[in-house]
């Protein structure tokens, strides 16, 4: 077996070990990174983020199409399957995989293809198609990421069950199609069958889609979901899942029955440590596979990280990346290590949403004084231009002082334009002011200046 000496080795080459591996490689530490696909990219890349948000885009191109009266100088509306607008993402995967080999090779960082264990705390067993070998390092950084979480009591064997991995190997296009799991992904993945003609049934175990949003975009994304051929199932529990010669039945504890072609399970994600060996190292993972860290993304064992998934919250690639960055930055403790909290929701439905900061509901609770100046697209000169004419930006901002509270975005652009009100909220002291937005020129005709007119409403309710 072969021994090569590290000092750091990051597991998983997803968002976060990503980040890890450049922050070090650039501090001048010696890096090697573990990946278990035979590829980089992690799962991010290969299976969640990068093609979801490809399929979207791909089935928003063809909406805009199928419904612009312009387009009828081309030809009559079209019909895709999701193999066609799959192959696209097919696409973008390889160039974004393309990319990050060549990151790894300019910073040379090594990579070693295998799966990785822990022998003890410095040593990393890794198991590759043809050879073992053995990476020692001072510090080893946690990033396996996540996949869906599978009950034992769903065949997904079955040719027409599917997790949110598995149906991006869909060969056709299913007529009508069970999402069991109202969350992020499976949102996502509803309004994108939707948008393909696909009859949608979203089962949501909850009273109402992604509570932690404000009520009011909450209520925005579940009327358009409705409108869009996608009917939402609330306070439902799946009894069994019975896999049938030509489709699913769906049984429900409420007496219920759904048959459908396919069914996508896309409710809950269990952290990928099983093969980690954690019990060498005297490490231990909770009920969702997931490593408890500190506020520097220490794990119980002092050389130890953890970033991404594989810690729990917010599980998004964004944060992912930059948690890999300060796992890497409190090793080589060059000021780069900071807490991620300050992240902004983006989930990519048709329209998508993103927000940042406190809902009306928390803000209500906490007796905050506050008010609200709203912008609705449908009156904005570059909505109208581009045919984007649903959603609206809305500001939360404190009576007295005017601080910005928080931004709630849905529509067109959303999770583009919520970055310039998290850039405010994040000034100190009066700099984070509605009054940034009335005392700013911004392009016209533009989205962003959404903020300027929600700006200007907010005031108007003043007294």
């Amino acid at each position: 077996m072969a021994v090569y000496n590290y000092d750091v080795v990051i597991l998983g080459s997803g968002p976060a070990g990503e980040g890890a591996a450049m922050n070090a490689a650039k501090a001048g530490r010696k890096v090697a990174v573990v990946e278990n696909r035979g590829i980089v990219g992690g799962n991010s890349t290969h299976l969640g983020t990068i093609p979801s948000k490809a399929l979207r885009h791909s089935v928003r191109q063809i909406l805009r199409f199928n419904t612009d009266p312009m387009f009828r100088q081309i030809g009559e509306p079209r019909w895709f399957s999701f193999p066609d607008v799959l192959r696209s993402a097919e696409s973008v995967i390889a160039r974004q995989v393309a990319s990050r080999t060549n990151y790894y090779a300019r910073n040379r960082i090594d990579v070693y293809f295998g799966t990785a264990s822990f022998a003890d705390e410095h040593s990393i067993d890794v198991v590759g198609p043809s050879r073992v070998e053995k990476l020692v390092a001072n510090q080893v950084i946690i990033a396996t990421g996540s996949r869906p979480y599978r009950p034992a009591d769903i065949d997904f064997n079955h040719p027409r069950i599917y997790d949110s991995d598995t149906i991006l190997s869909l060969g056709y296009t299913p007529r009508r199609l069970i999402v069991y799991g109202a969350g992020v992904i499976g949102c996502e993945y509803a309004s994108i069958f939707s948008g393909l003609g696909v009859l949608v049934d979203l089962v949501d175990t909850r009273d109402r889609l992604l509570s932690f949003l404000d009520r009011e975009i909450s209520d925005a994304l579940s009327y358009h979901l409705r409108i869009n051929n996608v009917l939402v199932r609330h306070n439902e529990e799946y009894e069994r899942v019975e896999g049938v010669e030509n489709g699913v039945i769906l049984h429900l504890k409420s007496g219920k029955k759904i048959k459908a072609d396919g069914f996508l399970w896309c409710n809950g994600r269990t952290g990928n440590t099983d093969q980690l060996g954690l019990e060498n190292v005297g490490l231990s993972a909770n009920s969702r596979g997931q490593v408890k860290v500190d506020e520097y993304y220490r794990t119980e064992v002092p050389n130890i990280y953890a970033a991404g998934d594989v810690i729990g919250w917010p599980s998004l690639a964004s944060a992912a990346y930059d948690q890999g960055r300060s796992a890497a930055g409190n090793i080589i403790d060059d000021g780069s290590w900071h807490f991620v909290d300050d992240v902004p929701t983006g989930i990519y439905t048709i329209p998508e949403i993103s927000s940042i900061g406190k809902t009306e509901q928390e803000l209500t609770e906490a007796k905050v004084p506050y008010e609200v100046g709203k912008a609705f697209f449908k009156s904005m000169a570059r909505a109208q231009i581009s045919g984007e004419e649903t959603g609206m930006l809305k500001i939360l901002f404190h009576r007295e002082t005017l601080a910005i509270l928080g931004v709630h975005c849905f529509g067109y652009q959303a999770s583009e334009i919520v970055h310039i009100g998290q850039a405010i909220m994040n000034q100190p002291g009066e700099a984070n002011s509605l009054k940034y937005f009335i005392n700013t020129t911004f392009n016209f005709p533009t989205m962003a200046e959404a903020y300027r007119v929600a700006a200007y409403d907010g005031m108007n309710r003043l007294f």
